[in-house]
C-alpha cells in the first residue's frame, strides 16, 4: 500500500518564507502577487523603500524608470546606495541590490527619463499591474494621470519632504471581493434556518437532555431552540430587536441552564455562549444596504461583453437572490468556534457548508449561463472564484476613484479644502503645503530652500505659489505663514526614517489592489511625522 507523498521541497520552503502574510491574504493571494508586475518612477528614497516591502512580500517582478545619476544626496537618503555608487545610474544600482532581497523576485531598469519614455514609447506602462511615480513636477503628474486613466492602470504618486509625506491613488474603478472586515457577524440564519437546518433542529429535544449532552450541545441550538420559545411568549414572528426584549431573551436562556439538588446552577459553558451571543447571533438576516447598492449598479444589471468576473459574478448573485435564495444572499457556511461535542459541532458544521456549497453551485451555474451569453470563454471565471465570491458576499466592495489630472486642473476641491482648514489641526494643510510645493518646483525648477541663502526669498515666493493657488480654488485666505516657513526650510529634502514609513504604508496600498483584499485608501493619504498622525482625505 503506497503512502501519501509528501510536499515538495519548494512548497514547504515557500510557505515556511512567506507564512505570516499567508495568514493575511492566503495562497490566493500570493499568487497574485507573484503575477503582478509593478513600474516604479525614480528609485528616491521613498522608491526604494516602496520596493523594498514590495520585493520582501514576493512581488513578481519590478521594472525601475529613472534617468538619474547617483548624488551625494541620493546616498544619504537611500538605505541602499553607498559612497562608491556614485555617478552610476540610480534605477540600475537600486535594482541590482533589491533583487538581492528575494531571488524569487525579478527585476529590471529603463535609465531613461519619464518624458523621454512616454514620448519614445507610448505604450511603456499599458502590462503593468501597478505604477508607483514618486518625485515628479506637477506637468508629469498630470501628463502621466491622464494616459494611465485612459488605460485604466492603477497610479499612485507619493512624496516625501521633510517631516511630510503623502500618497495619492488613482484607480477608475476598484473591485474588493474579500474586504476583510474587521467586526463581521456570523452568517448563522438562525431566523430563517434553511431545510436541512431546521429539521436538524427539529429533532433536538433540549429540556429531555441528560446533563451531559445538555452540557455539550452547540450554542446555535439553544439560540434556535429559545429564539421559537420566546417568539411563542411574545406572540411575535420577528425576533427581539432591542435591548430589552434582548435581556428578556437571555434571561429565558438563563432558565434552561440545568439545577443541582440545592437550587444553583450548573456550569454549563455552552449556554453562557448562548447568552453573550445574543447581541450578534439574534439578528434579521438582511441584505446590507452597500451590498444592494451594487446588485443594482448599473454595471452589474447591464453587462456586456467587456464586463469584469467581479461584475459577471454579481450579476449572477442577483439572479439568486430573486430566485433560489427567496431574498437572501448565498450562505457563508462557517461557524464560529463554540463549546460542544465533536460529533455534533461537526455535524451542524456540515449542514452549514453543504448549503453553502449548493448555494454557490447554483450561482456559479448562473454564471456559465452568462459567459455564453456574454460571448466570454467558459474558463473566464472558475468554480473556486464563485465560491469565494459567494462566501463574502455580504461584504464585497467596489470603489470609484477620481483623476489626479482633474484634481491638479479642475476646480471642485475648494469647499473639502475651505471646511477641513478651519479645524486648527486638521493635516489638510500639508496637503495644501504639498500642492504649493509642486506649483513652485514647476515656476523655478527646483525645491524652496534648496541653498541656505534662498530661504527667506523662497518663503515670499512660496506664499505667492499658495496664495495663487487658494485663489484658483476659490478660497478667500490662507493664514499659515508658519507652515509656509517649516516647509522652505526642508530644502526639498528627504529624510530617511519618513521615506521608510510611507514606504511601508503604500507598499500595503499596492498590495491591497493586487491581491483585491482589504479596502485601499480613497484616495489621499497625509503622514505628519512630527506628530506621528496620518489622514486621509477623498477628492
Amino acid at each position: 500500500m503506497s503512502s501519501l507523498s509528501p510536499k515538495s521541497p519548494d512548497q514547504s520552503e515557500k510557505s515556511k518564507k512567506y507564512d505570516r502574510q499567508l495568514r493575511l491574504w492566503g495562497d490566493h493571494g500570493q499568487a497574485a502577487l507573484e503575477y503582478a508586475h509593478v513600474c516604479l518612477i525614480n528609485a528616491t528614497g521613498l522608491g526604494s523603500e516602496i520596493l523594498k516591502s514590495l520585493v520582501l512580500a514576493g512581488v513578481g517582478a519590478f521594472t525601475i524608470v529613472d534617468g538619474e545619476k547617483i548624488s551625494d544626496e541620493d546616498v544619504g537618503v537611500n538605505f541602499f546606495l553607498d559612497p562608491d555608487s556614485i555617478g552610476q545610474p540610480r534605477g540600475e544600482i537600486t535594482t541590482q541590490l533589491l533583487l538581492e532581497l528575494n531571488p524569487d523576485v525579478r527585476g529590471d531598469a529603463i535609465d531613461e527619463s519619464l518624458d523621454k519614455l512616454l514620448t519614445n514609447n507610448p505604450d511603456f506602462f499599458n502590462n503593468f499591474s501597478v505604477i508607483v511615480a514618486t518625485r515628479l513636477s506637477e506637468k508629469e503628474i498630470i501628463t502621466l494621470s491622464k494616459k494611465l486613466w485612459e488605460a485604466d492602470i492603477p497610479l499612485i504618486v507619493c512624496q516625501s519632504i521633510g517631516f511630510i509625506g503623502s500618497g495619492r491613488l488613482q484607480v477608475q474603478e476598484h473591485t474588493v471581493v474579500e474586504s476583510h472586515p474587521e467586526n463581521q457577524n456570523p452568517d448563522l440564519r438562525l431566523d430563517c434556518p434553511f431545510p436541512s437546518l431546521k429539521e436538524y433542529f427539529d429533532q433536538i429535544d433540549l429540556e429531555a437532555m441528560e446533563f451531559k449532552d445538555h452540557a455539550h450541545t452547540p450554542f446555535v441550538v439553544i439560540l434556535y431552540k429559545y429564539l421559537e420559545k420566546w417568539k411563542k411568549l411574545h406572540n411575535s414572528s420577528k425576533g427581539p430587536s432591542n435591548f430589552k426584549e434582548k435581556a428578556s431573551l437571555r434571561e429565558l436562556i438563563k432558565s434552561g441552564i440545568h439545577r443541582d439538588e440545592q437550587g444553583n446552577p450548573l456550569a454549563e459553558e455552552n449556554f453562557e455562549e448562548a447568552i453573550r451571543a445574543v447581541n450578534y447571533a439574534i439578528s434579521t438576516s438582511e441584505i446590507p444596504q452597500s451590498i444592494k447598492d451594487i446588485l443594482n449598479d448599473g454595471s452589474c444589471i447591464n453587462l456586456t461583453g467587456k464586463s469584469k468576473p467581479f461584475w459577471i459574478i454579481a450579476k449572477a448573485i442577483k439572479d439568486f437572490v430573486e430566485n433560489e435564495g427567496n431574498g437572501y444572499l448565498p450562505l457563508r457556511g462557517t461557524l464560529p468556534d463554540m463549546t460542544a461535542d465533536t460529533a455534533k459541532y461537526v455535524a451542524i458544521q456540515q449542514l452549514y457548508r453543504d448549503q453553502a456549497a449548493k448555494d454557490a453551485e447554483i450561482v456559479f451555474r448562473r454564471v456559465q449561463q452568462l459567459l455564453r451569453q456574454l460571448n466570454q470563454p467558459d474558463d473566464t471565471i472558475t468554480e473556486n472564484e464563485v465560491r469565494q465570491f459567494c462566501k463574502h458576499a455580504s461584504s464585497i466592495s467596489v470603489i470609484r476613484g477620481s483623476s489626479i489630472a482633474d484634481e491638479y486642473t479642475f476646480r471642485n476641491i475648494s469647499q473639502k479644502i475651505v471646511t477641513d482648514l478651519e479645524s486648527p489641526h486638521n493635516l489638510m494643510v500639508y496637503y495644501v503645503m504639498l500642492r504649493g510645493l509642486d506649483r513652485f518646483y514647476s515656476e523655478y525648477n527646483t525645491y524652496p530652500g534648496v541653498y541656505n541663502d534662498q530661504v527667506e526669498p523662497d518663503i515670499v515666493k512660496m506664499k505667492a505659489c499658495i496664495s495663487r493657488l487658494i485663489s484658483e480654488w476659490g478660497c478667500s485666505s490662507f493664514s499659515k505663514d508658519d507652515f509656509v516657513h517649516e516647509i522652505c526650510r526642508y530644502g526639498g529634502a528627504e529624510l530617511h526614517s519618513v521615506s521608510a514609513f510611507l514606504g511601508g504604508a503604500v507598499s500595503h496600498e499596492i498590495i491591497k489592489l493586487i491581491t483585491k483584499q482589504y479596502k485601499p485608501i480613497n484616495n489621499t493619504f497625509i503622514y505628519d511625522a512630527i506628530s506621528a498622525e496620518t489622514a486621509t482625505f477623498t477628492f
